[in-house]
């Protein structure tokens, strides 16, 4: 009984465990980030200022990789720098959903996060576009960088699309109360 006890005790203790292995996902943010972020959680605009910051950030990041001569594997970081660039990037599209979904008006943010995505966008390209690049150092970041890439372009026409959304609204709010 107590044998077989231990063994259930066991097998539920390894079913429990599996999934914390699974998820040994590196966060993007710092703990510094983390509690900047959670002084911010009631107000938007400082939060997604906060995100563009980091995104920001991980971009110039990432650039000091593609340009420090003493990197080692340079298509590894690059790689590495992409995706914490895209972590970051993701949860500033989150938050907003969160926002809009809390129906909180982020007309001033919005154009911040647009012109921000039209920065990130040139970023990226020129990241894209280099010519000193090796053809098989690009490969290995080729696919993240395209994926990136078109989640900033969709990202922005969806911030493109609900400034003004927002906009219109605010306005009718506002030829209501008149009426």
């Amino acid at each position: 009984m107590t044998r077989h006890f231990l063994g259930l005790a066991c097998c539920t203790f390894l079913l429990l465990l599996v999934p914390t292995l699974a998820q040994n996902k590196r966060d993007p943010l710092t703990n510094l980030e983390i509690d900047q972020l959670r002084d911010t959680a009631q107000d938007p605009d400082l939060r997604l200022k906060l995100y563009l910051a980091f995104a920001r950030a991980r971009l110039a990041a990432l650039d000091q990789v593609r340009t420090d001569p003493k990197t080692i594997d340079r298509a590894a970081a690059t790689h590495d720098g992409i995706q914490d660039f895209l972590d970051v990037y993701d949860e500033l599209n989150e938050n907003i959903d969160t926002y809009v979904d809390r129906k909180a008006d982020l007309r001033k943010i919005l154009k911040i996060v647009i012109d921000a995505d039209t920065e990130f966008q040139a970023k990226l390209r020129a990241l894209r576009d280099d010519a000193t690049a090796k053809k098989e150092e690009t490969q290995q970041y080729e696919f993240l960088l395209t994926n990136s890439l078109e989640t900033l372009d969709s990202s922005a026409q969806d911030h493109r699309q609900l400034l003004t959304e927002q906009e219109e609204a605010a306005k009718r709010k506002k030829a209501e109360k008149k009426h």
